[in-house]
């Protein structure tokens, strides 16, 4: 059965305690629009850098992949959050 999903202002962040692999997970969902995901380039490169953090070497790869399709403007704002995510967990 399809859940009906309701659109979420901002990314749902991930615990503190959120494993590479799951951040990657995630990551990955943003970075195609899937999942009931929004196509969030931003977002996207956020989650893999934090899960490159904790280890995850697929996310290194897909953050490189990832901040050649964007602008310097976007990879700066998907650091910035990630910083904010860290210091907050």
């Amino acid at each position: 059965m399809m859940m009906s999903h309701e659109t979420e202002a901002h990314l749902p962040l991930p615990g503190p305690d959120t494993s590479g692999d799951e951040l990657f997970r995630m990551g990955m969902l943003y970075s195609t629009g899937q999942g009931g995901a929004p196509l969030d380039y931003v977002s996207a490169h956020m989650l893999f850098n934090l899960a490159a953090m904790r280890g995850s070497m697929e996310a290194r790869l897909y953050r490189k992949e990832l901040s050649q399709e964007m602008a310097s403007d976007e990879v700066a704002e998907a650091q910035r959050q990630a910083r904010e995510w860290l210091a907050r967990a």
